[in-house]
């Protein structure tokens, strides 16, 4: 059981070309590498120019919302937030161990900055529509809901409800980007944008490791539907 709670460091590297060296200070989950390398391109370009939060937010009302439904493989995920000072560099080595705050799944009460503990796949998106629907009730509508999936996730029904609830309620500050490894068992006439355009959300599809094509795709106009980025990654 993990015990240990997280201070906010006061300095960590930044830059993209520090996630490498990073990522590799995580071991023992290696069957997860590529789970992990398929988010860490969309990770870092949400974090470094779209999303609207920072250590000193974590818990700002107007902050944007980030929730990871792919928990498994987070290693990528926790490189990011160590990138960006949210955790201290020095507990990346203790990725997995019995007393770390990092956890194979990452988990809200351990980890600033991290909004839900992840686990069984295909709940982050139903989460993420709450927390749209919660923010719009309380009328704090400049703050934005992102969610990062799997294309396997889009395996699991309760997706579905929640693609088909979004569009219908124009969920305009829900954002999902979904991470096409090629890994979902069930495909869809016209890919994996075309699920979500037929619910009434704006789409599009990317390469998940071009960083200005995933800006683009990210800061794309949307007005009154909320929106998808499909990102296409060759696992490596």
């Amino acid at each position: 059981m993990n015990t240990t709670t997280l201070e906010t460091p006061p300095t960590t590297p930044s830059g993209y070309s520090s996630l490498p060296g990073l990522m590799s200070l995580m071991t023992g989950d290696e069957k997860h590498d590529a789970a992990a390398t398929s988010t860490l391109d969309a990770l870092w370009v949400l974090y470094d120019r779209v999303l609207r939060v920072s250590p000193g937010e974590v818990d700002s009302p107007g902050r944007d919302r980030f929730l990871l439904s792919k928990g498994h493989g987070p290693m990528a995920y926790y490189a990011v937030l160590a990138a960006k000072g949210f955790l201290p560099v020095s507990t990346l080595p203790t990725f997995g161990a019995y007393d770390s705050p990092l956890g194979h799944h990452p988990d809200r009460t351990l980890v600033p900055g991290v909004e839900i503990g992840s686990g069984s796949l295909g709940h982050g998106l139903p989460l993420a529509v709450g927390a749209a629907l919660g923010l719009r009730a309380q009328g704090l509508t400049d703050a934005a809901v992102w969610v990062l999936i799997g294309d396997a996730e889009l395996d699991e029904g309760s997706n579905h409800e929640a693609i088909a609830y979004a569009g219908a309620a124009g969920l305009a500050r829900l954002h999902t980007v979904v991470i096409d490894n090629a890994s979902a068992t069930h495909g869809w006439p016209g890919g994996i944008a075309s699920r979500f355009e037929a619910a009434g959300w704006s789409a599009t599809t990317v390469d998940g490791r071009d960083h200005e094509a995933l800006y683009a795709a990210y800061t794309q106009p949307h007005p009154d539907r909320p929106h998808a980025v499909v990102a296409r990654v060759e696992p490596k």
